[in-house]
């Protein structure tokens, strides 16, 4: 066995290594989004049961008008240079964004877009159908994770900066993690720079649990991908069937957890980590976060993080907000 000593090739191998070890037992749900991860992602986004996208995607397509008056007005005398650098975190295939972009392009705002994920694939695929799409876009894509891209963030300060973060991705951390991903944002923002962000509100329990324990398994397949990925790249064996799926949701923190449980005792070797992991039956893995908000909760974290709320648009069904923020 590895001990914690031996250097690991990724951080992908590193951060299986101590998940699998630890206890409770868990894996950082950014792994899940390979190549067919991603696929699965956007077939769990048009799912009827996921209803993020569809508020998203309702009120990009209700308030593009005012939000594009808010982000594209000129303020201060910080920047030599006219027009904003829009700098979307996660970007995935864009398709809500492009409501967006294409009232921006149409409008002949001055801007430029910087889509930024941790997939290769996805950006790739973005470009090309931006291309398509919106030719007149002025488009730059950038591979990397959030935290590390934010520390070059900072360094794009001839223009205005708007921070794009859709999807609440925020919402895959919890509060002391979220207020320091918030904050890292707020450091490299100027005055004049703004943020937008989505925030999936507290809601019918039931309404939460449908949208990531679909009947149709799809959640199910995107969850146990992480295992899929393991096996592949890290010559492992995990057998997907022998774990189990599962959602909860507690109303009173706003937070939903996935989970793959053991149904059976079990050995799982990983060869390439020189690491035997032994499952209790029933003996879970923690996969993914999911936590949901309402606005008293969104304000103390932007005041913890530097940030106040200038404004935030909602959903016809108010299950969903995009907030705008400032720095303080």
């Amino acid at each position: 066995m590895k001990t914690t000593s031996t250097k690991f090739q990724s951080a992908f191998e590193e951060d299986v290594y101590k998940g699998l070890i630890s206890f409770p037992k868990y894996l950082h749900s950014k792994y899940i989004y390979d190549q067919k991860g991603d696929k699965l992602f956007q077939q769990i986004m048009d799912m009827p049961e996921y209803y993020l996208t569809n508020c998203e995607f309702n009120i990009l397509q209700r308030h593009k008008d005012a939000i594009a008056e808010i982000i594209g007005e000129e303020r201060g005398k910080l920047h030599t240079n006219k027009g904003f650098d829009l700098i979307e975190l996660g970007a995935g295939d864009g398709k809500k964004t492009k409501i967006l972009l294409k009232h921006l392009v149409d409008k002949n705002y001055d801007f430029k877009y910087l889509p930024i994920d941790i997939s290769q694939h996805v950006l790739d695929e973005l470009a090309a159908s931006l291309n398509v799409e919106i030719p007149r876009l002025n488009v730059k894509i950038q591979q990397g994770t959030y935290f590390k891209t934010l520390e070059n963030i900072a360094d794009y300060s001839e223009r205005r900066k708007v921070i794009l973060v859709l999807g609440s991705n925020i919402g895959n951390l919890m509060h002391e993690d979220a207020i320091n991903f918030l904050r890292n944002i707020q450091q490299a923002m100027s005055p004049d720079d703004m943020l937008i962000m989505g925030f999936d509100q507290k809601k019918d329990p039931q309404k939460i649990l449908d949208a990531y324990n679909d009947p149709a398994g799809i959640t199910e397949a995107f969850n146990k991908n992480l295992l899929v990925r393991i096996n592949r790249e890290l010559d492992a064996n995990f057998d997907v069937d022998n774990f189990l799926h599962w959602e909860t949701y507690d109303p009173e923190s706003g937070t939903a957890k996935s989970f793959l449980v053991s149904k059976i005792a079990q050995r799982v070797h990983l060869n390439k980590l020189e690491l035997e992991v032994k499952f209790d039956a029933w003996e879970s893995i923690h996969t993914e976060i999911s936590q949901k908000y309402d606005d008293k909760v969104v304000e103390w974290l932007a005041k913890e993080a530097g940030l106040s709320i200038e404004n935030s648009f909602k959903d016809r069904e108010n299950y969903y907000k995009n907030y705008i923020f400032k720095r303080v």
